[in-house]
Formats: C-alpha cells, sequence, structure tokens
C-alpha cells in the first residue's frame, strides 16, 4: 500500500467541527487566563470565535442562537473586536452583534476599539445612517474618532460618489474632537479625484497651504495620479511646477511621480518614452519607479525593452536594490536568457548582496527547464554556500523540476535534505518521488522514502485512524512519534506551534481551518479584508 494511499485514508469523516465547539462552548468555564481572559486554551478560544462569527454571518436569529451558547464568561472587549473583524463584510449583522453584546452582558463596556472597527465596517457596506449612530453614541461617551477611521470613512464616501457628505463630515470634524491632519486632507483629496473634481482638488491643496498642513509625498501622488489617469499629464506638470516655485518640493522628483502616475493609469508607451528622455538626458529615475516600471511592461510581455533599459540606467549610476534584481532575475530566467541572469546575480554579489532564495531560485528552474540538470545540481550546492540557505518552496520547485525530468534518485536526496534542515515536505512530494522510484525499478530507496514521511508525520493509531492496524503492511512501519514542531520550526512560539498542530491533525472533526487560524493573535498585522 502506498504512502501517499496512507495519508489520504486518515481523513476519514469525523465528528463536525462546529458541533464539537458548539458542546465545548456550552459547558465552558470562567477561569483566569492570562492570555485571553476566559479560561480557554488559546486553540478553543480562537474556535469559539471563529464559530460565533460564522453566527453572526449566517444566522438569521442571530441573538437567539448566541444567548444559547452561554458565553457571557467570554465576552469582553477583545472578543467583540476580534468577531466584528472577521464579519467585517456583514453591516448590519456586525451591529445587531455588537448591540447584542452591550445589552445582554452589563459588564461589557465597550471600548473605542470596537466602536472604531464598527464604523469601518458600516462604512464599507455603505450603512451610512447605522454608521453615524454609532458616531453619535461615542460621542455621547466622550470617545474620540481617531483620523485613520475619518479617512476611511471619507475615502469610502468618495468611491461611491458622496462628495458632499465627505464634505460635510471633513467640515465637522471639530464636533467629534478629531483634527484636519495630512491623512484627512489626502483621503479628501482621494474623493475629490475620484469623481474627477480637480477643481475643488487644487483648491483643497491651497486651502492646506493657508492652513499650515505641508503635503507629503501622497498628498502629490494622489493628484498626479488622478490627473494621469483623465490624460491631463500637462496639468500635472503645470502643478508640480507650481509646487516647486511656491516652496514646497515634493518629497521625491516630479519626473518620477509622472511616471508613477503614467504607469497607474496604465499609459506604459507614455512612461516608457519618458524613461527614454531621461535616459538619453543623463539622467535616471528613482530606484523605486524604475522597478515599478519595469514590472508594469514585464507584464506586458516587452521583457527585452527591461532587459536593455537596467543595462542603461545601470550605465548611468543607478543603484538597483534587492527587489531590482529579483525582478530582473526572474524576467531574464523567464525567457530563457540564462546567461543575462548570471550576469545580473553575479553583479548583485559583487555589490554586496548575499543572494537570497527569491534570487537564485528562477536561474535554477531555468537550467532544469533547459535540461542542464547537472549545472542546476552544481549552481545549486554553490548558492548553498554564498548565498542564503535556501527556503522550503525552492526545495519543492527542485525536486518537482527533478521528478519532471525523471531524476527521481535527486529528488530523493533532496527530499532527506529538506528534512536534515528541519524543512517539511509536502505531501505531494512523498507520492511524486516514491512513485517515480518505484517506476524506475528502485524498490528500497522508495521504501525508505515512504518510511521517511511516516517517520515526519507519525504512525498513525487506531485513536487516529479505526483499522490501520489491520492494514497489510501496518507491520513495515514502527511506531513513530510525530516531528516535534517546536524543534522544525524554532522561530515560532509555543502558542504559534500549537495552532499549527491544531491545523495538522489527522482526523477533520479535531483540525481548525484555515479560516478560524487566521483569527489567531500571529495574523494581527494582516489585512483580513483581502480574505
Amino acid at each position: 500500500m502506498s504512502t501517499a494511499c496512507l495519508i489520504r485514508k486518515i481523513s476519514t469523516p469525523g465528528t463536525p467541527i462546529i458541533a464539537t465547539i458548539f458542546t465545548y462552548v456550552k459547558s465552558m468555564t470562567t477561569v483566569s487566563n492570562p492570555r485571553n481572559n476566559s479560561g480557554l486554551s488559546n486553540d478553543d478560544y480562537f474556535s469559539t470565535i471563529h464559530y460565533i462569527s460564522n453566527i453572526v454571518r449566517r444566522d438569521i436569529y442571530m441573538e437567539r442562537t448566541l444567548n444559547k451558547m452561554r458565553i457571557t464568561g467570554i465576552v469582553n472587549s477583545e472578543l467583540v473586536y476580534r468577531v466584528l473583524r472577521s464579519c467585517c463584510h456583514s453591516g448590519i449583522e456586525s451591529f445587531r452583534f455588537f448591540n447584542w453584546a452591550r445589552t445582554h452582558h452589563p459588564h461589557y463596556d465597550p471600548t473605542t476599539l470596537e466602536f472604531e472597527e464598527l464604523l469601518k465596517t458600516l462604512a464599507r457596506n455603505r450603512h451610512w445612517e447605522t454608521m453615524w449612530k454609532v458616531a453619535h453614541q461615542m460621542k455621547t461617551r466622550n470617545l474620540p474618532i481617531s483620523p485613520s477611521v475619518v479617512s476611511f470613512i471619507i475615502e469610502h464616501y468618495g468611491k461611491n460618489g458622496h462628495i458632499d457628505q465627505a464634505v460635510e463630515l471633513f467640515n465637522r470634524l471639530k464636533n467629534f474632537n478629531c483634527s484636519q491632519t495630512i491623512e484627512i486632507y489626502n483621503s479628501l483629496l482621494v474623493a475629490l479625484c475620484e469623481i474627477k473634481n480637480f477643481q475643488g482638488a487644487y483648491a483643497l491643496i491651497r486651502r492646506m497651504i493657508r492652513r499650515g498642513v505641508v503635503p507629503d509625498k501622497r498628498t502629490y501622488s494622489i493628484l498626479v495620479n488622478a490627473w494621469c489617469s483623465a490624460g491631463k499629464m500637462r496639468e500635472a506638470q503645470e502643478f508640480l511646477e507650481e509646487m516647486n516655485r511656491k516652496g514646497f518640493n515634493p518629497p521625491v522628483r516630479g519626473r518620477d511621480l509622472l511616471i508613477d502616475g503614467l504607469i497607474n493609469a496604465g499609459y506604459l508607451e507614455s512612461a516608457k518614452g519618458l524613461v527614454r528622455k531621461m535616459t538619453k538626458e543623463g539622467f535616471v529615475p528613482d530606484v523605486g519607479t524604475f522597478n515599478c516600471l519595469v514590472e508594469a511592461v514585464c507584464k506586458s510581455g516587452e521583457i527585452d525593452f527591461c532587459i536593455n533599459l537596467f543595462n542603461d540606467v545601470c550605465r548611468l549610476g543607478l543603484c538597483p536594490d534587492t527587489e531590482t534584481y529579483k525582478i530582473m532575475i526572474t524576467v531574464a530566467s523567464k525567457i530563457g536568457r540564462v546567461d543575462e541572469a548570471f550576469r545580473i546575480l553575479h553583479r548583485s554579489i559583487e555589490e554586496g548582496h548575499r543572494p537570497f532564495p527569491s534570487l537564485y531560485a528562477p536561474i535554477l528552474k531555468a537550467l532544469c527547464r533547459r535540461g542542464q540538470f547537472d549545472d542546476a545540481f552544481s549552481f545549486f550546492a554553490d548558492m548553498k554556500v554564498k548565498g542564503h540557505p535556501p527556503n522550503r518552496p525552492v526545495y519543492t520547485m527542485l525536486i518537482k523540476m527533478c521528478g519532471r525530468g525523471g531524476r527521481f534518485v535527486e529528488a530523493a536526496n533532496y527530499l532527506v535534505e529538506m528534512t536534515e534542515l528541519n524543512l517539511l515536505p509536502m505531501s505531494q512530494s512523498f507520492d511524486m518521488v516514491t512513485d517515480g522510484l518505484k517506476n524506475c525499478g528502485k524498490h528500497d530507496l522508495a521504501k525508505r522514502i515512504e518510511q521517511l514521511e511516516i517517520s515526519i508525520r507519525g504512525t498513525p493509531t487506531e485513536k487516529q485512524w479505526p483499522g490501520v492496524s489491520s492494514l497489510w503492511d501496518w507491520h513495515v512501519y514502527p511506531h513513530w512519534e510525530p516531528q516535534n514542531l517546536a524543534h522544525a520550526v524554532p522561530s515560532l512560539g509555543p502558542d504559534v506551534v500549537g495552532l499549527l498542530w491544531k491545523m495538522l491533525k489527522y482526523d477533520p472533526a479535531d483540525r481548525i481551518s484555515a479560516k478560524a487560524a487566521l483569527d489567531h493573535p500571529y495574523f494581527d498585522s494582516l489585512d483580513k479584508s483581502q480574505f
């Protein structure tokens, strides 16, 4: 029986996770916990948040269902905030949950954090009247609204064409104890530019200057991008020249702003023409602007132009950064110009950059595609010495390319090398290598790779997989304990390792979903709205 079959059969249906959570929530205690103050382990706490969020999003009789859960002991500011953030695309439902938490739990006193998260959710879903009710509740509690939330609301007013309401909010900020910061000015500029009211935007710039608010890079970028997207490049140039005459020089050069604006507006030919003109005059664009231009042009398929432009600007004195090298090596490797990719990589090494895996991985892939496996293996060995250590994606890619080229013995060696470096290979990598070795007649090596996979993941027990010990090849595998993830990923804390184990459970009933895992504090820095 193949290891692939062994692993797949472990995923047998079990008790639904929602039922498990619901049963647990009904019997939970209120013992103090320094992490979440709920008496729950972190895994159970975030599973509960995920379950409550599903109720808020989908249950018509939300309040009745929540009352049956008996969660009074864990309703606090943190839980309410996390549920509101998880339900950022359910405006009225979030408002109902917030009111339920306040009315059914007298000990819960909402903070500015929950109010502001609810304001953003209501603005995102265009529930303007309800949003203002919440804002007035904040005012009666003497809770200030932060400039970032005001900026968010103004920009969403602009996106939906409600410019009058955006201006009204801007003028009424004193009533909410919020000053007119550069961030708020920029958000109103965005709203005005959304409806192409350039006259109003320019008037707002003059008002900023009169009030002593100094424009920043985003101020210039907003207007220049808007003018360029409307095909008004001359007006954008005149604006930059006028601001320069008044002594307000942009943080970056005007030409770079124009190039960025043309790229964002989709006028690639105009942006390319402006860059050509600059290089002929002996000037080079800012490295950030150059990276944006090259990335956009490469997507359109003009890779030769990018390589030639890179060589020209480097001769004129451009100092590429790591992102520049990453873009150029990737595009050169993609079209098979491996010699050019090597030249760019060696240039980065000469300038003191130690190659990251993202720099040498495209060259490895290009060599394998051309069938130059011996060169690829030699280059990989060289990079392990001169560059940063290869990561899991690089090994996975190399194993896959070896499999496609029929080099299964080398693929098996890289699998073993990965495990020695505590990089856990994917199940697909094991399956491909073992199947390839068997087809080549190397059954002993295939058997060792199968045993390696089981030794890493742990031998399934009767509790994890009822009936597994009765399988005909059960005696082949000793009883291996699962690998210690704390040693495999020492950079992660104990709570994150616990979350990882929860995601790798054999039984689906015990396994936490990826969406529920996103509620863990480890992922707080992510923008959850994109998920």
